[in-house]
C-alpha cells in the first residue's frame, strides 16, 4: 500500500533537511535526493507496525504579508 506525505526540505549548511509534515519525521542528506531517500526509509520505519484506517490530509497554501 502506498500513501502520500507532504514534505518541506530546507537547506542548512551543508546539508539538506526533509521533514514530513503530517508525523514530524525528518532526516537529512547531502543532496535533496538523498535526504528524500532518508526520509522515505525513516517514515516506513515510523509505520512498521502501525495499522491504521486513513491519515488526516493536508493542504499547504502560502500566505502574502506586507510588512
Amino acid at each position: 500500500m502506498s500513501r502520500f506525505f507532504t514534505v518541506a526540505i530546507q537547506k542548512e549548511e551543508n546539508w539538506y533537511v526533509a521533514k514530513c509534515v503530517e508525523n514530524g519525521v525528518a532526516s537529512q542528506g547531502n543532496t535533496i535526493d538523498d535526504a528524500m531517500d532518508n526520509l522515505r526509509e525513516a517514515v516506513v520505519l515510523f509505520y512498521e507496525d502501525t495499522q491504521f484506517p486513513s491519515l488526516p490530509r493536508t493542504f499547504l497554501t502560502t500566505l502574502e504579508v506586507a510588512i
